[in-house]
């Protein structure tokens, strides 16, 4: 019975990314909601002079710029000055507008002044108590409103825990949200040259109301008054804000079609932890090439599209190996550009990937995503399940 109700979920996120295919290509734009956190007398962290609701605007408004360079988009903003806006206003404005995507923006801060590196959350229940800390301090700005202890009825902002009450409706937008914070994170180390600290899952209730893929991107520290710097600066924003919108083209151009831009990203230095030795590079060609490093446990058709469930992408080579992988085998990999793809499993069967899919995150790759091939070249997820 499970795997019955599992089939039909799946069968109804197959119509969900169609039917959003075939709008976004229609005569309606592509519509992006970006959301630059707190606003007015809602400071969000401050450290060494730096301000977060400043920081978090400044990037809002330059990514959308980028993003308006596209006549196909249209971007809407949950503020565009120094203005208070309640957090679940915020996610009824992306709502209202039948967004296909929303993009809050906010900076991270901690007591150890000497954490930094990016994070970008989706919405979801964690036991890690770093993330549900971070979710704790962006919810608390609820206290800051108007009756707020009638308008979020039922939870208690010192306890992130007691919003998971997610709709069906809302877990259908899951995969697309965690693919999208992937791209964040990914372009933010290969593109940008800054750390990251992965893809990760906390009850921030701005993400909770808003029923679409949406994510929530930690830019970096400004308690680390390196890293504070950079953001506060006009070409750290400038940066931060073209990764932030190329992973967002990218989406669209995979997803719902379009051309990707080209983004002239400028590479900033990265401060490697005391802890830490650069990992040995080992070069590839930059066309896209697949290495099958495994033997399927069953075989695939070649000529049909072909699943596979990417775990994480890396500027460096990592041995095929289950104790590499927390236990997976059937490894592949894929080498794009420069970066190494690290794929498991591989099937015709869109339902058995989604199982596949499953499975992986339930060894730890909380970010891992459906991807798919025909003859060796990666299509768009749309083109392989009409295939």
């Amino acid at each position: 019975m499970k795997i019955i109700s599992k089939l039909k979920h799946s069968t109804f996120i197959i119509i969900f990314i169609l039917s959003n295919s075939i709008n976004a290509q229609g005569n309606s734009k592509f519509k992006v909601v970006l959301d630059a956190g707190h606003g007015d007398h809602d400071f969000g962290a401050t450290y060494h002079g730096f301000v977060e609701k400043n920081i978090a605007l400044g990037v809002v408004l330059k990514v959308g710029k980028i993003l308006e360079s596209d006549p196909h988009i249209q971007v809407i903003y949950t503020r565009k000055d120094d203005t208070f806006v309640d957090l679940v206003e915020r996610a009824n404005i992306a709502n209202r507008t039948s967004a296909n995507f929303f993009v809050s923006i906010h900076c991270n801060a901690n007591k150890n002044t000497e954490a930094y590196g990016t994070e970008t959350y989706v919405m979801g229940l964690s036991k890690s108590a770093s993330s549900l800390a971070v979710a704790q301090k962006e919810n608390a700005v609820i206290t800051l409103e108007d009756d707020y202890k009638t308008k979020y009825a039922g939870y208690n902002p010192n306890s992130p825990e007691s919003l998971i009450s997610a709709t069906l409706a809302q877990e259908e937008y899951l995969d697309q949200s965690i693919e999208l914070a992937s791209k964040v994170q990914e372009g933010f180390e290969t593109k940008l040259n800054r750390k990251v600290r992965g893809v990760k899952q906390a009850p921030f209730m701005v993400l909770h109301k808003a029923f679409m893929p949406r994510v929530l991107i930690e830019m970096g520290f400004i308690s680390n008054r390196d890293e504070g710097a950079y953001l506060n600066s006009d070409e750290g924003q400038q940066n931060v804000a073209k990764t932030i919108a190329d992973a967002i083209f990218r989406m669209k151009v995979e997803h719902f079609g379009g051309i990707m831009p080209i983004i002239d990203i400028k590479k900033s230095e990265k401060p490697m932890p005391k802890d830490s030795t650069p990992k040995p590079m080992i070069p590839i060609k930059d066309s896209p090439k697949v290495i099958d490093l495994s033997i399927p446990v069953s075989k695939v058709d070649p000529e049909k599209a072909i699943f596979k469930i990417q775990l994480k992408a890396s500027s460096s080579f990592i041995e095929a190996e289950p104790k590499n992988f927390n236990g997976l085998d059937k490894i592949s990999l894929v080498s794009e550009n420069g970066i190494y793809k690290y794929m498991y499993g591989e099937t015709n069967d869109y339902n058995v990937a989604k199982m596949q899919l499953l499975e992986a995150k339930t060894h730890g790759y909380d970010s891992a995503f459906i991807v798919s091939y025909k003859k060796g070249l990666k299509i768009k997820l749309t083109d392989a399940l009409k295939l």
